[in-house]
């Protein structure tokens, strides 16, 4: 799952989920908080989000939900904490933004993507809607149109 794209971005783990459920109209980059024992758990690509979400509290956003498996032979002297509330680190502007949109349109924050760049650990927010059933079940039919129409040119 590392692969590295024109932007310089090294994937760490995408929400497949996220991009099914919700209707993502805008994106954020946040960075992240960690501890030291988190960033080398996250190297070895340890972690998983699908079921997370985004938080703002205090003029502070927050991811929840999100498990850093621990390495065995990293986390011996202290007690690691996988599900732990993470501080995202974002501009004022920005939290700003999202506190708008959030409290007064009905939106709902859900990460996308975890990935490196530069060196340091970065997450991007989606600015989501929910998708009701009929929008997921037409989701389902164009991702198997799509699957059957590659076989069909592969065939012919």
């Amino acid at each position: 799952m590392n692969d590295t794209s024109a932007t310089g971005r090294k994937t760490i783990a995408v929400n497949k989920r996220a991009r099914f459920d919700y209707h993502i109209e805008e994106r954020f980059e946040a960075g992240l908080a960690l501890q030291g024992w988190e960033v080398k758990s996250l190297r070895e690509g340890r972690v998983q989000f699908a079921d997370s979400y985004v938080l703002l509290k205090d003029r502070e956003a927050y991811l929840f939900g999100c498990q850093i498996s621990p390495l065995p032979t990293v986390s011996t002297h202290i007690e690691p904490d996988p599900l732990r509330t993470r501080k995202l680190l974002l501009h004022r502007r920005q939290i700003d933004q999202l506190i708008g949109a959030v409290e007064r349109k009905g939106y709902a924050l859900i990460p996308t993507a975890m990935y490196w760049t530069r060196g340091k650990a970065k997450v991007e927010i989606g600015l989501a809607r929910g998708k009701r059933q009929h929008d997921k079940r037409k989701t389902i039919k164009e991702r198997d149109w799509e699957r059957e129409k590659g076989r069909i040119l592969k065939r012919g």
